[in-house]
């Protein structure tokens, strides 16, 4: 027996919505924040693709076994891959799996364990699903999986706006992003954005520390946020993008003021010593104090693409714009924030994490035990 389609496959997706819909014939399940990954399994052959539709098999080869012996000799699965951490989902650990070494996988595999949550069925033995509807798809995939156990598990789903929305509320302190929302009656459409996602909106005021150009633009590509610690320092946060380019052009004469010459202290200064060269030796002189020597920082290779200039050019930090965000993950946002308008009126240093709402903790068990 033979799947009816071969990998890669692109995945449906999503279109964002600040309102959750209410309507005859949705079905809801929670938004979860992971990587997005189809399963091929085709008798002794499994892979793992990723949304871009690049394989993810070697990065977590601790849910191969357990794939293998629980899910049909020919099936094609749609869901996430996450690991769950101390206080929910951790997308950082995930981020440290994409790693060349294997000994390094293998380490990050035995202490950081993942899981693969499955919210939809493309295909079972010769039988192409994709052409059903997602009502049929979710009624054989809740029998495909019934007797699924830890690391496999099928999303929660339901009909019931009013119990959506409580779950839109309540698992956010899970690490949850939100909740999607599909019809019944829809097939599964590769590529496309036909289903809805409601996630977390709210805002904060940041301090700008640094700017990104747009490659090959004399225009802004990013600005790098900060906010204030307990303690004080200066801990980068994410970046603001996604700006027209006649906005892009304006900001770059709006930070002008602000710019920076090679010799004047900056916060994030020693974050850009190289790998085992600390800031103050003589191949990198120190900048001022207060920096992190390790952890995010904003001058460091993207682990998506080692070839990606993330250098910086610093800035004053004495300004301060407001950006809406979705997500925290532990001390920064998740996601890139968008921007909303500058704020003069603030002073940098009462920007601190304590204007941040901190979601209410839910156990990820709780979520993983509804169906």
């Amino acid at each position: 027996m033979t799947l009816p389609f071969e990998p890669p496959i692109a995945p449906m997706l999503a279109l964002p919505s600040s309102d959750l819909p209410a309507a005859d014939g949705l079905f809801y399940e929670p938004k979860w924040d992971g990587f997005r990954c189809i399963v091929f399994r085709d008798g002794a052959r499994l892979e793992l693709a990723s949304r871009n539709e690049r394989p993810l098999t070697r990065y977590f080869p601790e849910l191969a076994d357990p794939l293998m012996a629980m899910l049909p000799e020919c099936c094609v699965l749609d869901g996430e891959v996450v690991i769950a951490g101390p206080s929910g989902l951790d997308f950082d650990a995930l981020l440290q799996r994409i790693h060349p070494a294997r000994s390094r996988v293998s380490m990050l595999a035995a202490a950081t364990p993942a899981s693969f949550v499955a919210f939809d069925l493309l295909a079972v033995g010769s039988e192409d699903l994709r052409p059903a509807t997602f009502e049929r798809r979710r009624e054989r995939l809740e029998a495909l999986l019934a007797g699924a156990e830890p690391p496999l598990h099928l999303t929660p789903s339901t009909r019931d706006p009013a119990v959506a929305t409580d779950w839109f509320h309540r698992f956010e302190g899970a690490g949850l992003d939100g909740v999607i929302a599909k019809r019944g009656e829809l097939p599964y459409v590769e590529g496309e954005r036909v289903m809805i996602k409601v996630k977390h909106q709210r805002t904060a005021d940041c301090v700008v520390a640094g700017f990104r150009y747009r490659a090959g633009e004399e225009s802004v590509g990013s600005l790098l946020l900060g906010l204030y610690d307990d303690e004080g320092t200066l801990q980068h946060v994410g970046v603001t993008s996604s700006f027209t380019a006649g906005r892009r052009r304006e900001l770059l004469g709006e930070i002008a003021p602000y710019r920076m010459g090679p010799d004047e202290p900056h916060p994030w200064s020693s974050w850009s010593a190289p790998t085992g060269v600390p800031a103050g030796s003589e191949s990198h002189p120190a900048g001022a104090v207060g920096a992190r020597p390790a952890g995010r920082r904003p001058g460091t290779p993207s682990r998506w693409n080692a070839k990606r200039d993330l250098s910086f050019e610093p800035l004053r930090p004495s300004i301060v714009c407001e950006v809406a965000y979705d997500h925290l993950q532990g001390d920064r946002f998740r996601h890139a924030t968008a921007f909303r308008r500058w704020r003069p009126d603030r002073d940098a240093r009462s920007c601190t994490y304590r204007q941040l709402e901190a979601a209410v903790p839910v156990e990820l068990s709780e979520v993983l035990k509804l169906r």
